[in-house]
């Protein structure tokens, strides 16, 4: 069994929040097959414990917009691994000590991760040996390819 699509699409929508307010190394995983209680994880850090608390609020705001509450929420008090549990999602944002030593991705490393490229993110860049565009030929001036130095 894999997480829902209401499972996927609210998982996405909190890591889209939790990047917005610049959480790092955010992922989401599929715990559906190992979990009954829950679908997916989402799992965000943060520098301090400010930011943890900002992005726990951004998170909830933008949840509730989509009429997702949640049921439960712990560790707000110290905003060093604040749980979000909305059932079928339970959000974890951790202080970045936290994260590396619980290691989270490690303990579920055996689930699949659910794609999340923050849509704020700067586009990949092409792979080695990609040819520009244009004539085909590799090293071409930007002349060649119909660009120019705004483009890059």
């Amino acid at each position: 069994m894999t997480a829902s699509a209401e499972a996927t699409e609210t998982a996405l929508i909190a890591a889209q929040a939790a990047a917005d307010k610049l959480a790092t190394d955010v992922s989401i995983v599929d715990v559906s097959d190992r979990l009954a209680i829950t679908d997916a994880f989402v799992l965000a850090s943060a520098p301090n414990e400010r930011q943890v608390q900002s992005i726990v609020d951004a998170v909830e705001e933008k949840l509730r917009d989509h009429g997702v509450k949640p049921v439960r929420r712990e560790g707000v008090a110290e905003s060093r691994w604040v749980l979000l549990d909305f059932v079928d999602v339970v959000v974890h944002v951790q202080h970045a000590e936290e994260r590396a030593y619980y290691a989270l991705e490690r303990l579920w490393k055996d689930c699949p991760v659910i794609p999340f490229v923050d849509r704020a993110a700067p586009p990949a860049a092409p792979a080695a040996g990609a040819e520009a565009a244009g004539d085909g030929a590799p090293g071409g001036s930007p002349e060649d390819t119909g660009s120019d130095a705004t483009d890059r």
